[in-house]
């Protein structure tokens, strides 16, 4: 067993985020396990930039308003309580509403081979942010 207490939250680095956000690593499991886990907080408006997951994500909303996006699909809110599956591959970004906080566990895994987790992309504009809910 291996007890992990006392890890700093880090501020969401601005090469792939806009706005402010922090990050808190809750596992990132040694093989075989290839577990990741983060608790991230966004402040109103705040995003991640365009990313896709080798192994895929799921995002669940601990607590606020949120906004998620794939690739050619409509800007959807999200509301605490709710679990969003994103497949392998699918180019998506997700934040905060403009006006609400919103706290979100992220949980994906490393790809089996060792390969890239994650892939980023352009940050995220005010226009595409801003598109019309559905």
């Amino acid at each position: 067993m291996e007890f992990l207490r006392d890890r700093p939250t880090a501020k969401a680095p601005a090469e792939t985020f806009t706005g402010d956000a922090w990050i808190d690593q809750i596992v990132r499991g040694q093989q075989p396990s290839r577990v990741r886990a983060a608790l991230v907080r966004f402040a109103p408006g705040a995003r991640n930039a365009w990313h896709a997951h080798a192994v895929g994500q799921t995002v669940h909303v601990t607590d606020g308003v949120g906004r998620i996006q794939s690739r050619g699909e409509g800007v959807v809110e999200m509301r605490a309580g709710d679990t969003v599956v994103t497949p392998a591959g699918e180019w998506h970004w997700h934040g905060a509403a403009p006006d609400r906080f919103m706290t979100h566990l992220a949980i994906w895994e490393a790809p089996a081979d060792g390969g890239q987790e994650t892939e980023w992309g352009e940050l995220v504009t005010d226009e595409e942010y801003g598109a019309r809910d559905r």
